[in-house]
């Protein structure tokens, strides 16, 4: 398997009929490999040796049509049923697909997601060992495939638009390594029912406003698993529902074009011109792939016979690609029968042989691992004659397991040391079954974030340089240099968002520059967050460092989909091999009403595991971690106090140097009465109290997070607790969200509850949305008065 090779494309051997002939054998033997594999995945599936199967058939000759087409530096951006695509681009083998339908959590043997995702999802390398970016510009790039009906929409968008700004900035011409000249197409697929999410039309009235080079291929198969198109489409036709979008002269638009699934000659026609004009004009195309049929129904887990007509089966029978395919090869003396006969038996053999080696590759280290556990079992010493027999039993039954699973060994390990923990062989027992614990442990549980070079908590920490001469500015102002400095002197950050580039933000922290950085690094988006952020996501894929804003935390809601199943999954999900730095910047925390003062952390912590969430107090702060951050890979959002800019902040000179480190919390004000935790506005409150505590004879200290992920790694909170014996934790999320997390954290994970000598406590906001205006505010989340009366309370304890 090769992914720099562009063997796929035409070449000049297709202009004789030699050429041409040996192509379309290629692709017919493709396509039915492809065929093979779907109904042998099914067969592996029933048997019990896969856990879920989804398959490709009825979409094989579209795909090998689309590939032809696919070179080096483009991108796919789609979903599970493109086994075909990425058999014949070269990207993936059979065997490696059906290591993927095993769950083989070996890269070696599965390179996509090492085991992590189900069948056909795929991915390619995009990130070295080293944290440094492939060559993508010239290699065939795969972005890693989620389950989400049209989830790859946004995504695709950003990949899509990192070819705009690598023709149209600048600054970006010279890494050829990542693009030449925005020359790269993104391909997209998309089944015709997931047409119907929001997902879809933000991304393609995106695409049509940005003019970027997306290819969006629909499969329509008629069904939405077993809902007609009918019940899903306006009009029943996305291409005829989308017809307001078609580009003309002198507007922007789409390119519409309709093909049939079955028609290979067709498709490479259209296909073919199309994709060129794209290159050359970036303007986006949908290709609705109509009368593709799905020959085994949905998935392994239901029959289309419960749903479709006895007509509707016989049809799909006639027109199957192919079929259809085989009787155009006929019909153009391209070959005989005899020979396609030759290709059918081979394109068999070939898939039961990679079948076969993919279950002896998994089944082997598992085997291994039956014969010792199965070894110390059997040997084990028991003087209890029914304890011994079980035992036995136990030891049989594994080794009888034809197809075993880590987890059957595990399991008899621990079985074995219940049925007789007096043996003086459990001990044995125990240390194997911890040592194959070891082993496993990184096969399933590692990778969230990065852990190599460029993980963001191995940054070095440099302080921020403050002398006496150092101005004192608002924290706009102060925000508004550091971005000044950051864009002159690093050309692969960009930012956008809504209202970011003409007036540069709500809050003004870029203002004016756009004018001189340029507006095709800093720039306005339309009100459509979901796709601002697929466009922070493909822009980071591409190798940039996208800023991406999200107005104010309240509107996150709407960009979280893509950030919880895409962003926070993907360097767990592709073991490693690919990493999305994007930085989304918002503001939240105190201001006013339901809809502008939002601190929703419980849903951001629960729901982006895999993503930093940084908290700072102030913007001095929050500089020090956008260093932090842009030193690493990992993707982040950064929550900066809306009401916290028009502050004074003295003006660190090393602006673009210093660093604050994550998961390190900062003490802010030492006491020996009490730990008061917080972070962001809050911490502002606690501290208006604490003056008034220390008035009353009550010394606190204060500790501000700094960010809840990474949560305090060092147990600097901890630390205090076993001074002041005494905790409580405030913030402003609802009741059970981030204090409640913070809480645990310490109380369970770090062992706080043992230095306690009263009740711990939390201090939130109320569980409504915060009321308008100052005193909605006053009431629906903490002050100071409420501080001082729980400590005083917890003092009086």
């Amino acid at each position: 398997m090769n992914n720099t090779s562009a063997d796929i494309q035409m070449s000049n051997d297709m202009l004789s009929y030699e050429g041409f002939r040996a192509e379309v054998l290629k692709d017919y033997k493709v396509a039915l490999e492809s065929r093979e594999a779907s109904l042998l995945g099914r067969r592996e599936v029933l048997t019990g040796k896969a856990k879920f199967g989804i398959f490709g058939d009825g979409k094989e000759l579209a795909q090998v049509a689309m590939a032809k087409f696919f070179q080096p530096g483009d991108w796919r951006a789609g979903y599970y049923r493109d086994q075909t695509f990425m058999f014949a681009t070269g990207l993936a083998t059979v065997e490696q697909f059906f290591a993927q339908l095993y769950a083989d959590p070996d890269l070696k043997n599965e390179p996509f997601s090492m085991g992590r995702q189900m069948n056909g999802h795929f991915a390619t390398r995009i990130v070295q060992d080293n944290g440094q970016w492939e060559p993508i510009a010239d290699k065939l790039n795969v972005s890693s495939d989620i389950s989400t009906t049209a989830g790859q929409m946004p995504r695709a968008l950003g990949l899509a638009f990192a070819s705009k700004a690598f023709r149209e900035v600048a600054q970006l011409h010279s890494m050829e390594h990542l693009s030449r000249n925005g020359s790269e197409i993104c391909f997209c697929t998309i089944g015709d029912a997931s047409t119907s999410e929001g997902h879809f039309w933000e991304a393609v009235n995106a695409a049509g406003v940005l003019q970027v080079p997306l290819a969006i291929f629909v499969w329509d198969d008629g069904y939405g698993i077993s809902v007609p198109t009918k019940y899903q489409t306006t009009k029943g036709s996305i291409s005829a529902a989308l017809k307001g979008f078609q580009k003309k002269d002198n507007t922007n638009g789409v390119d519409i074009y309709k093909v049939q699934g079955w028609d290979y000659a067709g498709m490479c026609e259209v296909f073919e011109s199309a994709l060129t004009r794209m290159r050359d004009t970036h303007v986006p195309a949908v290709f609705h792939v109509e009368e593709i049929t799905q020959p085994q129904g949905h998935s392994t887990s239901g029959s289309h016979e419960r749903y479709k007509s006895a007509e509707r089966l016989e049809w799909e029978k006639e027109w199957d690609c192919i079929k259809k395919m085989r009787e155009w090869i006929i019909e153009n003396g391209i070959a005989n029968e005899d020979e396609l006969a030759a290709i059918d038996e081979a394109a068999k053999q070939m898939v039961k042989e990679s079948k076969a080696n993919a279950w002896r590759k998994y089944q082997q280290p598992i085997k291994e691992q039956v014969q010792e556990a199965v070894s110390l079992i059997r040997n084990m010493t028991v003087n209890d004659m029914e304890a011994y027999s079980k035992v036995q039993d136990l030891a049989k039954d594994l080794e009888n397991n034809r197809e075993p699973l880590r987890r059957h060994i595990m399991r008899s390990l621990a079985l074995a040391t219940e049925i007789a923990p007096g043996s003086p062989s459990v001990a044995e027992v125990k240390a194997y079954r911890k040592k194959l614990q070891q082993i496993n442990d990184p096969l399933y549980n590692s990778l969230l974030y990065n852990e190599g070079e460029k993980s963001a908590l191995k940054v070095p920490v440099v302080t921020p340089a403050i002398d006496e001469t150092a101005p004192v500015i608002n924290g706009y102002e102060l925000l508004n240099k550091y971005f000044d400095q950051l864009f002159a002197s690093n050309p692969s950050v960009l930012a956008f968002g809504e209202d970011v580039g003409k007036i540069g933000d709500v809050n003004q922290g870029f203002a004016g520059l756009q004018e001189k950085h340029g507006k095709n690094r800093i720039f306005d988006t339309g009100i459509r967050e979901l796709t601002i952020i697929g466009q922070g996501i493909g822009l980071a894929l591409r190798g940039l460092r996208p800023i991406a804003e999200i107005q104010y935390l309240d509107y996150l809601l709407y960009g979280l989909q893509p950030l919880s199943d895409d962003v926070a999954t993907l360097h767990y999900r592709t073991g490693g091999q690919q990493s999305c730095p994007l930085i989304v910047r918002t503001r939240g925390h105190r201001l006013e009403g339901i809809w502008h003062s939002g601190s929703p952390m419980g849903m951001m912590l629960n729901a982006l595991r895999g993503i930093y969430l940084c908290v700072p107090r102030n913007m001095v702060q929050a500089i020090g971690m956008y260093n932090t951050l842009l030193k690493a890979n990992d993707p982040a959002i950064m929550v900066e106090c809306l009401n916290g800019y028009r502050l004074k902040e003295t003006m660190p000179a090393n602006l673009l140097e210093y660093t604050v480190p994550l998961g390190v919390p900062e003490v802010i004000k030492e006491g020996a009465d009490i730990t008061v935790v917080s972070y962001g506005s809050t911490l502002r409150i606690v501290q208006d109290a604490a003056v008034r505590l220390q008035a009353l004879g009550i010394d606190i200290e204060i500790i501000d997070v700094q960010t809840l992920l990474p949560f305090d790694t060092q147990h600097v909170i901890f630390g205090s607790l076993q001074k002041t014996n005494r905790i409580i934790f405030i913030d402003e999320d609802v009741p059970g969200g981030g204090a409640a997390y913070m809480f645990n954290k310490v109380m369970e994970e770090q062992g706080g509850y043992k230095w306690l000598d009263v009740a711990p406590r939390t201090l939130t906001a109320k569980a409504h949305r915060p009321a308008y205006g100052s005193d909605g505010d006053y009431f629906s989340k903490p002050n100071a008065e409420d501080v001082i009366e729980a400590i005083q309370d917890m003092m009086a304890e």
